[in-house]
């Protein structure tokens, strides 16, 4: 009999993915991510890190994400590795289930990278059948991620956005917008990456992935590789900036899979995240909302938004940040936000 945890949705805060050589120190500290994700393949058995993630699963919200199921082959889905991610998502009642828009097996062989499509009606055809397959194992609604991309198909007929978007009306599925494989691939291949992203229908985005590339010069050309081995740069922040004003705030996870830091860099980066995104929701903010004064900082002295020697009111978004991360921490620093706030 499956344990039954707490239902807990995934928060629009910004989570960690979660590796290995974290495991124990998350075990142990239960930092204030807002949640965590986990790589599907690597809980299908058992093993010290399953137990641990049981542990886990009492306290954050979870989200599973796929890596190995090959969505775009045109043979159809492992049954095999199927029931084995049935299996993972029955165990740990995750909030969240995503897989990639990419193909990875060809006559039995597994590839160890998520290859690109060609867009197109036949491609468009395997995928929504091989979707349409998983949701109806899973019974869940599946979030499928644009893949980063070195190179593309000549007899592509349709942008990877627009191919999105028709899977979305057509089986249903959500979408997981990597902001990053945006960037990678829009300067790979040469596209507007804001504009993919306002390609996609903004409702379907249930979830979107940060993360690091490295920068590779080849004959004199630039490429990018989505390595998730660095810190988030300014550019993937400012197209994360444009996503959220686009479709609003979203869950976000912080990817980090190569040259691993220590858990609070990666925390340090959730915590840019949580405080962008409410950065922006207060200037989003309708006219007639900034305007009303707020009685809870009535007895405090705040700088002018015009003020360009005084602090920004994002400052303050920070603290509202920290609170919602820690709601329920006993540490001093939380304690003085929440106080602040209320």
């Amino acid at each position: 009999m499956p344990k039954t945890f707490p239902t807990h949705p995934v928060p629009c805060a910004a989570g960690i993915g979660l590796r290995s050589i974290h495991i124990a120190e998350v075990l142990a500290r239960r930092p204030s991510a807002g949640w965590l994700e986990v790589h599907a393949e690597n809980y299908m058995g058992q093993s010290a890190a399953v137990d641990a993630l049981e542990k886990l699963r009492e306290v954050y919200p979870l989200s599973v994400h796929g890596v190995g199921l090959s969505l775009g082959s045109a043979s159809g889905l492992d049954l095999d590795h199927l029931e084995r991610l049935r299996l993972v998502c029955q165990r740990f009642q995750p909030a969240l289930v995503s897989e990639h828009l990419a193909w990875s097996v060809a006559d039995g062989a597994y590839l160890n990278d998520l290859l690109p499509l060609r867009y197109d009606e036949e491609a468009l055809s395997v995928v929504s059948r091989n979707i349409g397959l998983l949701q109806e194992t899973l019974k869940w609604r599946v979030y499928i991620e644009n893949l980063s991309a070195y190179l593309s198909f000549e007899g592509s007929i349709m942008s990877e956005a627009e191919f999105l978007a028709e899977l979305v009306r057509r089986t249903g599925c959500g979408l997981l917008l990597d902001v990053n494989n945006v960037y990678v691939s829009a300067n790979n291949l040469d596209f507007d990456a804001a504009a993919f992203i306002d390609a996609l229908p903004a409702d379907a985005v249930g979830e979107i992935h940060l993360a690091g590339h490295a920068v590779n010069e080849a004959d004199g050309d630039v490429i990018l590789i989505d390595d998730h081995g660095s810190r988030v740069p300014p550019a993937v922040w400012s197209l994360y900036a444009h996503a959220i004003r686009r479709i609003g705030p979203r869950p976000t996870l912080i990817e980090w899979d190569t040259d691993v830091p220590p858990l609070d860099v990666l925390l340090g980066e959730a915590m840019w995240a949580d405080m962008l995104a409410r950065s922006i929701a207060f200037d989003a903010r309708p006219e007639e909302r900034k305007a009303a004064p707020d009685s809870r900082f009535a007895a405090m002295t705040l700088p002018r938004r015009d003020d360009a020697t005084g602090i920004r009111f994002p400052a303050l978004a920070a603290i509202a940040a920290l609170q919602a991360a820690c709601r329920g921490c006993g540490a001093e620093e939380c304690r003085r936000a929440r106080h602040v706030l209320h």
